[in-house]
């Protein structure tokens, strides 16, 4: 394990709180009385994007203060999430980031940031993720899947959306539960890899629902299952992988941070405008049309889910040997 890993849960669970009490409150009464940059790592119009630009709405109108996007891609999220990590802990830079921020540690030997660097604000979302395979494929289903890649070992494929991205780790995890041995693609993006699925090229993919669906209503693609461990009440005819593959659960997720060390007030103050916001059905439909499902915590909460988060799939990347530059 990278060194950065082997601190990682330790410094989740203990480094927010100390460098919390560490440092005095800034402005932490009347805040925000500036406008406040949300650091989002991914280009704009990615759904991370989209999901940051609904919760800065949010939290304008809770909190009568401008909250700003700001795109920092590149690296792999690694480029924003450590931009973040080194702005001033008074509440004025925030990042909204995906489950990537967590992994990353475990995919690099070098990494600039830890996730230590942040405290935890709230959970927002869950991104639903499917099993998609090439309607040339003789499979109706998950069984079927594992009966024909038990046979063929090594000749069966899946696209990703590239190294180290929850499409791998997710597959990866599918293998190692049922013993298969199919092949990684990776794809620059989502979408070019689901085309080569649906022209035949690549045998499925692990992916999320969203740019996906348009194919599966053609009939470009089939769908054998969802990969949370209940059925999307969305699609509620489309079984889990869990049905047939038990403990299998995968989902990616998107949170709110703040810098460590910024005021348990402001903190606080943060994640009672957010999660009113995200208990409202409104704002459950609109994450809806993103494929994401709205959530919401405490602080405590999220950071303890983090661990979890970080532990579980720490383990499937070392198995499977994902590394990044």
């Amino acid at each position: 394990m990278h060194a950065a890993s082997r601190r990682f849960v330790r410094l989740l669970l203990l480094g927010c709180t100390l460098s919390s009490a560490a440092l005095p409150a800034i402005g932490a009464d009347n805040y925000p009385n500036r406008p406040v940059t949300i650091v989002v790592p991914f280009t704009p119009g990615a759904s991370t994007d989209t999901l940051a630009r609904f919760e800065a709405d949010a939290l304008q109108h809770a909190l009568h203060q401008a909250f700003v996007v700001e795109n920092r891609p590149g690296a792999g999220g690694e480029i924003g999430i450590a931009y973040a990590a080194k702005a001033a802990p008074d509440g004025y830079t925030l990042l909204h980031a995906p489950s990537v921020i967590a992994l990353l540690p475990y995919m690099k030997k070098s990494i600039s940031y830890n996730l230590a660097d942040f405290e935890p604000v709230v959970l927002v979302g869950l991104t639903q993720f499917g099993l998609v395979v090439s309607p040339s494929l003789p499979v109706n289903s998950v069984q079927d899947l594992i009966a024909l890649a038990k046979v063929k070992p090594g000749t069966l494929t899946y696209a990703s959306a590239g190294n180290g991205t929850p499409h791998q780790i997710f597959a990866e995890l599918f293998k190692t539960k049922t013993g298969v041995d199919i092949r990684h693609v990776p794809y620059r993006g989502t979408v070019p890899g689901l085309t080569d699925v649906a022209s035949g090229n690549v045998s499925m993919e692990f992916t999320d629902l969203t740019p996906a669906l348009p194919l599966i209503q053609a009939g470009s693609l089939k769908i054998l299952a969802v990969l949370s461990s209940q059925r999307n009440a969305e699609m509620p005819d489309i079984p889990s992988v869990a049905e047939t593959v038990q403990g299998y659960d995968a989902m990616s997720w998107q949170g709110f941070f703040a810098r460590a060390g910024t005021s348990k007030t402001i903190v606080d103050k943060l994640n009672t405008a957010l999660v009113s916001d995200l208990k409202r059905p409104e704002t459950a439909d609109r994450f809806k049309t993103i494929g994401i499902v709205a959530q919401w915590d405490t602080p405590d909460q999220f950071r303890a889910f983090i661990a979890a988060e970080s532990e579980r799939w720490g383990k499937v990347i070392r198995a499977a040997g994902i590394e990044l530059q």
